[in-house]
């Protein structure tokens, strides 16, 4: 997809003296005192904001942070701590403005070039979540270009994230963004073959969607926990008191008939590790898939199945992971997810993953440095393998067209 990129304003001398409204994604986590408990969106922020006072804009930058009611601020809301974390990595004053849709100043003076505020919570001013045209003509009125570098808001059209994009002067990505952009087009639309795509989670219905749509691209799919807890039923085998969906195994055979179709598959587990009861320290029992008796819950692959997708990942051209495929928090249930994640490691593949659990399992096995891309999007990352063109996506090559 076209799209305006940022960077490429700033290589060719256009942002210089410009007014520049950044919306990023600085909803960090707190404790109850309200000190940021992790920062890494914070300090992932930071590119796009030097980017833009080193071509020597003004710079506005401004985020939602946790779930505020519009209308109504409470301390909680403030990004006061953000603004003086940011101000701490870009080792300059990062001044917090409230009360700004309207415009402000700052000791009585316009905002210059060199300098940088944090706007107030957006999510607080009403309208946004609606997408309020009035809001969104306020907001593209304080700049000359509206830079959207919060993937994990792309999915939401909203009055910061979609309607400035429509009324701004310039409307384009910043580098987080585009990253993402880059990386779901390498990987969904123009995959190297094959592609495999791993989706794994407790339930089908909540993915279903997914399946379906990958079904129709992919050359592999494989799945994993709940999902294919309900894929083993679907194939006629039994799975004791596990996790599953039963009234949705016509939809998953749907998903193993348009995979045969095409001549590609769902790989259905030859063995998996049982337990009697969902605990850490449960007694683990690898067994043949045949062999669930009724009392059992399958918690993960068994060893067999892991090595067997391993050898199938090795020989991918593409991999998308979304989901471990197994109880990877409790030690005797990891081996599934970990014998995945080394060989996604291993693999010569463009890999992407997304999802809280993936990212999870990559921080825990240690491997951020082998996966090709990791998206920080969530519900984001879910739409795009769903098909959805993200809103976001949309009005930022919508506007690159004039």
């Amino acid at each position: 997809m076209e799209f305006i990129r940022f960077s490429d304003l700033c290589a060719r001398g256009e942002v210089a003296g410009k007014r520049v409204f950044i919306r990023a994604d600085l909803n960090v986590p707190q404790d109850d005192e309200g000190r940021i408990t992790e920062d890494t969106r914070i300090r992932a922020s930071v590119g796009c904001v030097r980017m833009a006072l080193e071509a020597g804009a003004a710079v506005m930058v401004t985020s939602h942070l946790g779930r505020p009611a519009e209308g109504s601020f409470t301390p909680a809301d403030s990004l006061a701590p953000v603004a003086a974390r940011l101000a701490e990595l870009l080792k300059q004053d990062v001044p917090l403005v409230s009360n700004w849709t309207d415009g402000f100043l700052l000791d009585g003076r316009a905002l210059e070039p060199g300098q940088v505020v944090m706007l107030e919570n957006c999510r607080i001013n009403v309208g946004e979540k609606k997408n309020s045209e009035t809001l969104a003509r306020k907001m593209a009125a304080l700049c000359d270009i509206f830079v959207h570098d919060a993937f994990g808001t792309a999915h939401r059209a909203e009055a910061s994230t979609y309607g400035i994009a429509q009324f701004a002067p310039i409307a384009c990505a910043g580098p987080l963004l585009a990253a993402e952009i880059d990386a779901i087009t390498k990987a969904l639309t123009a995959p190297r073959r094959p592609l495999v795509a791993i989706v794994a989670g407790s339930k089908v219905s909540t993915k279903l969607t997914i399946l379906k749509s990958l079904a129709a691209n992919v050359d592999q799919l494989i799945v994993g926990g709940g999902i294919a807890n309900t894929f083993m039923l679907a194939a006629g085998l039994k799975i004791g008191k596990s996790l599953a969906e039963p009234d949705l195994l016509e939809e998953a055979k749907a998903v193993i008939l348009a995979m045969t179709a095409r001549g590609a598959a769902v790989p259905i587990p030859t063995d998996v590790v049982t337990a009697k009861e969902f605990k850490a320290d449960a007694k683990a029992t690898v067994k043949a898939a045949s062999d669930v008796e009724d009392d059992d819950m399958i918690l993960d692959i068994g060893p067999q199945t892991a090595s067997q997708l391993a050898e199938q990942l090795e020989g991918a051209g593409t991999i998308v992971w979304n989901g471990p495929v197994g109880v990877f928090e409790f030690a005797a249930f990891e081996g599934g997810t970990k014998r995945i994640a080394k060989a996604i490691a291993d693999s010569d593949a463009f890999s992407i993953a997304g999802g809280g659990d993936t990212l999870a399992a990559i921080a825990k096995y240690g491997i951020e440095k082998d996966i090709g891309y990791i998206s920080t999007g969530g519900g984001a990352f879910l739409e795009v393998l769903e098909g959805k063109t993200l809103p976001a996506f949309e009005i930022l090559a919508r506007r690159a067209k004039g």
